[in-house]
């Protein structure tokens, strides 16, 4: 008989069964909208950004440390 695969393992055999099948759609998909851009996604997109978004004043490093000094000590 058999045997069955570990759940991980299935999982693993399906994303690379299913994997390039994917990457496949996805660039026919890019291939099919071509240089276009619609401007009003884009647009969209900054204006959430804007509204949502906060100014950097530095490059994010100290906070990251002081984020790994919590999660590691």
């Amino acid at each position: 008989m058999a045997q069955k695969p570990e759940p991980n393992q299935a999982f693993v055999d399906h994303w690379r069964r299913v994997g390039p099948q994917l990457e496949e759609i996805r660039r026919r998909e890019l291939a099919a909208r071509g240089d276009a851009v619609d401007s009003k996604e884009l647009d969209s997109v900054f204006q959430f950004a804007l509204q949502h978004g906060t100014p950097r004043t530095t490059s994010g490093l100290v906070e990251l440390q002081r984020f790994f000094v919590q999660v590691y000590s």
